[in-house]
């Protein structure tokens, strides 16, 4: 079963900062996750958000998504050091669009 992948404005935006070889991992996990949503991780305390661990330029990230339904929103990317600090601000700026 194949789910449909869309990204936000957001994560649009932040991809374009990061490196050609991390793109093309983050789309081999894509992959992954059209087919598997629950292969990776789910956040504590979050019903329906998961997130994808990645290196960026040596540091660790996650790119945050939400299942609903057969629709997957790839919503942003977090740097790892902040301990999701800025998860709850993210989350509230990508449900204003």
């Amino acid at each position: 079963m194949s789910y449909k992948v869309i990204p936000s404005f957001l994560f649009l935006e932040q991809t374009k900062e990061l490196e050609v070889k991390t793109l093309k991992i983050l789309k081999q996990k894509k992959l992954i996750l059209k087919n598997n949503p629950y292969h990776f991780k789910k956040l504590k305390h979050k019903k329906s958000i998961f997130r994808i661990r990645f290196k960026d330029k040596g540091k660790e990230k996650r790119l945050v998504y939400e299942i609903e339904d057969k629709i997957i929103s790839l919503l942003f990317i977090l740097d790892r050091k902040k301990d999701y600090k800025d998860l709850e601000r993210f989350l509230e700026k990508v449900s204003k669009y």
